[in-house]
């Protein structure tokens, strides 16, 4: 998938998007969270702001950026398997142009992780070669305070379902091997669900001096400032999907697909339509069927894995084939919501889900963003790279 381009501010304007009104999710436990964070940001040495790579600056907390702004601070760009790699270099030249340091990752790999380190001292940001290790970023933007320090605090926070809470266990991991003697850490929770880690809890990496990293809740902002940004927020997985609905979601990810021309990329698999598609898994590595399956869940056998791959081929055939027929204008709102409502019948075909099923629309959009998310569909930026004279967040 691509990322940029077509896909402007005004999908968020559609009739089906701004009729559902603005997003906003913030429970109560969500303020006292935002309190908590605040009185906690005081006393931290260094902060890693993760954030979801697919969306760079709307999964930012805008709200707290003016108290990060005078931290140490690095942003790391979790779920970077899911990312667009073709877009990413110009990600992270949009933020070292602003002087923030910014660092794709993947928090669930520890060798992901030992590559998150300081672009100061990083030739080639785009090969990401010669990187040194996480701990060694901390250990270097934190040397004259160690000096003086026998406690060091780093606090990691964004917002929710951007991998916080896997990040630390994989920091923990890999403190392990080069802290042996300290203590057992406890596991912080980690859950496919914005929301799982509900309170600030510290766990300590290191000693001499001693290194405590805060785990702490996701939170948003008290007013989502636009529909679209709220939208790429519930796409990611960052806002409930009941506070949106699925199918208002789905709705948002076929107006970008379309406007951005996606499908119309894959018309290889409308060429090799009379393929059994299962060929092509025939002889590919054990890698790529384990890529199919989701995270968290049990190993996929062969058969499952065709299943799944057969799945997404006709997702994808299908779509490439309506917006191959679709004869009106993707600049055209009424237009584009006759193309958008077309896929999703097309998609229930797909999909097989029975015709006359009672909640049909919304098992289709929950299939559909399923498949997205796990990255079934493909890599994908959702944020348009700003010009070099805005702002960072």
């Amino acid at each position: 998938m691509g990322g940029g381009g077509a896909a402007k501010g005004w999908l968020g304007q559609m009739g089906f998007t701004k009729s559902g009104g603005s997003i906003n999710w913030y429970p109560g436990h969500m303020a006292a969270a935002t309190r908590a964070i605040r009185q906690r940001l005081k006393l931290s040495d260094f902060v890693i702001e993760v954030r979801d790579a697919r969306i760079p600056l709307s999964s930012a907390n805008e709200d707290l950026q003016p108290m990060l702004s005078g931290k140490r601070r690095v942003i790391a760009l979790n779920k970077q398997d899911l990312a667009n790699r073709n877009l990413m270099h110009k990600w992270i030249s949009y933020f070292n142009s602003h002087k923030q340091e910014c660092l794709p990752i993947n928090a669930h790999s520890r060798s992901s992780v030992h590559k998150f380190a300081s672009l100061l001292r990083v030739i080639n940001p785009i090969s990401m070669i010669h990187i040194p290790k996480l701990l060694d970023l901390v250990e270097f933007k934190l040397k004259e305070v160690m000096a003086r320090e026998p406690t060091l605090l780093v606090m990691v926070l964004g917002v929710p379902n951007v991998g916080k809470s896997a990040l630390i266990n994989s920091i923990h991991q890999i403190a392990l091997s080069r802290f042996p003697v300290q203590e057992k850490m406890k596991k912080a929770r980690v859950g496919p669900l914005p929301g799982v880690t509900q309170d600030i809890a510290g766990f300590k990496i290191a000693h001499r001096p001693s290194v405590y990293v805060l785990d702490s809740p996701g939170v948003l902002v008290p007013s989502i400032p636009d529909i679209e940004t709220g939208l790429k927020l519930a796409l990611a997985g960052s806002v409930k999907d009941s506070v949106v609905g699925e199918e208002r979601i789905a709705q948002y990810l076929l107006a970008v697909l379309n406007t951005r021309g996606t499908p119309l990329q894959w018309k290889h698999l409308v060429d090799r339509e009379t393929e059994d598609p299962r060929h092509e898994l025939e002889n590919k590595p054990e890698s790529v069927i384990k890529d199919l399956q989701n995270k968290g869940k049990k190993p996929m056998n062969k058969s499952n894995a065709y299943r799944v791959q057969d799945m997404v081929s006709e997702v994808q055939r299908t779509l490439c084939i309506t917006l191959s027929e679709f004869s009106g204008s993707l600049e055209d709102e009424s237009d584009l919501e006759i193309l958008i409502e077309h896929q999703f019948e097309a998609l229930q075909k797909a999909l097989k889900i029975p015709h006359k099923a009672s909640e049909a629309r919304i098992m289709v959009a929950k299939k559909f963003l399923t498949l997205f998310r796990t990255g079934k569909l493909g890599p994908v930026i959702l944020d348009d790279v700003p010009d070099a004279s805005d702002s960072v967040s």
